[in-house]
């Protein structure tokens, strides 16, 4: 049997068992609430390895080795030591007082959280915004980067494999909501942690004597790719580059409703540390898949195109078996975060714009009961709509798609982390100036970004540039709350006198 048909055979196996999945959500969501946030009856060990899956994308697993190929070990410390640290710290710092509040409040998005947490519709309206629009790029890298491997794997074309793509995850989605997206990432992510374990120790002849040895081959090859900050990269040529912004940018990435909303799925608060220990554990294992941009250098010295790299490697490194095995594992990544993506902005939409600010109109005498069915109908409407829309973005891709997705998803970050961070542990905050930091962030990311491709004419890294937006909107707020402060303490000495 050829590679192509036991391809086939595999994806196709994969697919079904992936539709069923979708299928059995679909029996529980039987309302907008269950659409969006399931009914809060779901495991740790499930939760957390949805959690990873979500997390670890066809960026992880496609898009980021192509770094470590180009720039070497400063790549490698940004992607596989800062960002997961950066994650795992937050979501453990995060998680228990975003879910005290949210199940406080009975919030289904993260928008209608922040709604909720500062009784301001109006930044609600904003994040709601904010996240379908920022969102798209996200979706764009992992269409692109999931048509790649299928180019690769199934050996059709590059349109065909983005229509396959769009076409399954949007469809079971659309039909079991967050229950799908939850029962198929638990399926993908074990699939995808077991796939990660074989790329990493499919390079173990590279180690045969030792790490040294290895980094002397890499070395022969540029000796820029062995220093932990290159200077010759554009991307990571200082430790700020390297380690800092990506540390800061990591803890602001799981303010992202596909991943913080995840603490909401559980069935109780005990369930916690289980679910955030299964969800660190995966994590870890997921990041170690970039020591495959390494093996790749080693094979490839010569060098071949950045977002090609992984397709290229499994396509020669490995027989038809564990190939296709792997090959099917990057297709999982790939929809894995886009299912979660696809459930929190739909959700958004309906919940926060539709029902929020027209379901008042439309429905002046309907019943909660009909307001929680125009708002799955509207959540499945805005989902016929995002694939139609990444389809066209996807067969029109930016350069580098990578790059691309990261300006994007690092504006919605230095957006969201100040508001919630402060929002879990702060008091009395005043919320004209949470929502003046959480425009700041975006507005100082986009605007220096920009400026530096415009001075430079080169890429940048955004993980930069957003960082200085998130230090810029913590600044602000704290600018704020001192100001409030001082205004109360005189208000209060002109009352005594």
């Amino acid at each position: 049997m050829d590679k192509v048909t036991l391809a086939w055979m595999a994806f196709s196996v994969y697919l079904v068992v992936t539709m069923w999945l979708g299928i059995r959500g679909r029996k529980k969501t039987t309302s907008f609430a269950s659409f969006a946030l399931g009914q809060r009856d779901m495991g740790p060990i499930l939760v957390g390895i949805t959690l990873s899956a979500s997390i670890a994308s066809t960026a992880t697993f496609v898009i980021n080795p192509g770094f470590v190929y180009q720039h070497g070990l400063s790549a490698f410390l940004h992607f596989a030591v800062a960002s997961p640290l950066g994650v795992i710290l937050a979501l453990v710092i995060f998680s228990r007082g975003f879910r005290k509040h949210g199940i406080k409040t009975a919030a289904l998005t993260l928008p209608q959280w922040i709604k909720e947490r500062y009784q301001s519709r109006a930044m609600g309206g904003y994040f709601a915004v904010l996240n379908l629009l920022l969102s798209i790029t996200f979706m764009v890298l992992i269409v692109k980067g999931s048509a790649l491997v299928m180019q690769h794997t199934l050996q059709i074309g590059y349109m065909p494999s983005v229509l396959i793509i769009v076409g399954v995850v949007f469809s079971y989605i659309f039909v079991g909501g967050t229950y799908a997206h939850a029962y198929t990432n638990a399926f993908q992510g074990l699939i995808m942690a077991f796939v990660a374990l074989l790329l990493v120790f499919s390079g173990y002849e590279y180690f045969g004597d030792g790490v040294g040895t290895m980094m002397d081959r890499l070395a022969a090859i540029d000796p820029n790719l062995v220093l932990a900050t290159n200077p010759a990269s554009p991307l990571f040529s200082n430790v700020w580059e390297v380690f800092i912004c990506c540390f800061i940018i990591s803890m602001g990435l799981v303010c992202q409703p596909h991943i913080l909303m995840k603490a909401l799925y559980l069935k109780n608060d005990s369930d916690l540390n289980r679910y955030l220990l299964v969800g660190a554990v995966v994590n870890i294992i997921f990041a170690a898949i970039l020591v495959v941009g390494f093996y790749a250098r080693l094979k490839f010295p010569t060098p071949i195109a950045q977002d090609s790299v992984m397709a290229v490697y499994i396509s020669q490194s490995f027989g038809s078996v564990n190939g296709v095995l792997i090959s099917v594992a990057l297709l999982a990544a790939g929809m894995s975060t886009l299912d979660g993506i696809l459930v929190g902005a739909s959700s958004i939409f309906a919940n926060d714009i539709f029902l929020e600010f027209f379901g008042h109109r439309v429905l002046k005498k309907g019943s909660v009961e009909d307001k929680q069915q125009w708002g799955l109908k509207a959540s499945r409407y805005m989902l016929i709509a995002m694939g139609i829309v990444s389809i066209i973005l996807a067969l029109n891709p930016p350069k580098l798609v990578g790059i691309f997705a990261q300006v994007g998803v690092y504006g919605l970050t230095a957006a969201s982390l100040v508001p919630i961070a402060a929002g879990i542990f702060l008091r009395n905050l005043p919320v004209r100036w949470v929502f003046a930091a959480a425009v700041v962030g975006p507005l100082v990311h986009f605007g220096f970004y920009f400026y530096k491709v415009w001075m430079t004419s080169d890429v940048y890294n955004p993980s930069v540039s957003a960082s200085l937006g998130i230090v810029a909107a913590a600044l602000v707020l704290a600018a704020g709350m001192w100001l409030a402060q001082r205004s109360e303490l005189q208000v209060t000495e002109r009352v005594k006198a």
